[in-house]
């Protein structure tokens, strides 16, 4: 077991200092890195820490930490399941892509994943409108959404079909703004939709499409880059605890941190 376990700190150190090199600084980073820590530290120092852990305070705190761990592994599952719940019929009006950052004027792969399988879907359904959604980040050439309909385009879409949102800077307005769109288009207000994200945030994504007023929503949940996984995940389980406590990113300690527990940008992926 101690053997598994270095090799375990071993594989996490590398993968931090490659994400520290080749990514800038988001919450996904920060628990992989504090994760690398912890399983480092322990595998250094195993038997004083059980010894620790066996009595005492520390007996209780280990019991207080177990009981985190679970509690977060539980959410981490229900994540990687739920992504895969609810998915698209076919009947849908329209189709919503959410942003998740530029590289300059190019989206990330992460991005990139979203609209490749929003292009494959709409392909197969000609008679739907597709929403692109995002605005212009501070380190972004152009809007998010414009860029993403120009991919979209030039994959071979019908610009008649292909709307950008070019205003909002979260989720929840993704899809508040991409409703005024769709409803001025013409669409009814019991429309259905689908819309198009990474599968760990299809959840969450689902949660914010009925709170801004789509009452019929099915996920269209795309890939992620590998090395993206581990980072990816363990953030959004942070993210669905605080949604779940606080229903939005627009009140609580998130909506001074959007900056920092948001997804990085700035992937260096080609």
């Amino acid at each position: 077991m101690l053997v598994a376990l270095r090799v375990l700190a071993a594989a996490l150190i590398l993968y931090s200092v490659w994400l520290a090199a080749t990514t800038n600084f988001n919450m996904g980073n920060l628990l992989v890195w504090l994760l690398a820590g912890a399983v480092t530290a322990y595998a250094v120092w195993y038997q004083p820490i059980n010894r620790w852990f066996s009595a005492g305070v520390g007996r209780i705190i280990g019991i207080v930490l177990l009981a985190g761990i679970l509690i977060y592994c539980g959410v981490l599952v229900f994540v990687s399941v739920s992504g895969l719940a609810n998915t698209t019929t076919g009947n849908e009006q329209a189709i919503v892509v959410l942003g998740a950052g530029l590289r300059g004027d190019q989206p990330t792969l992460l991005l990139r994943y979203r609209l490749d399988k929003a292009y494959d879907y709409a392909q197969q359904h000609p008679e739907m409108i597709v929403v692109t959604t995002g605005g212009q980040g501070r380190d972004e050439w152009v809007p998010e959404g414009q860029a993403m309909r120009d991919y979209l385009i030039e994959k071979g879409l019908d610009p008649e079909r292909v709307v950008a949102e070019t205003r909002s800077t979260s989720t929840e307005e993704n899809f508040a703004f991409a409703r005024q769109i769709l409803l001025e288009r013409g669409l009814p207000e019991d429309m259905s939709i689908a819309y198009v994200t990474n599968s760990f945030h299809a959840y969450r994504g689902g949660q914010y499409a009925r709170r801004a007023g789509f009452q019929t929503v099915h996920s269209l949940p795309a890939g992620i880059p590998f090395m993206s996984i581990l980072p990816c995940y363990l953030r959004e389980v942070l993210a669905v605890l605080y949604y779940w406590v606080f229903k939005t990113s627009e009140s609580g300690l998130m909506h001074s941190m959007v900056g920092i527990l948001s997804l990085n940008k700035k992937f260096f992926y080609k």
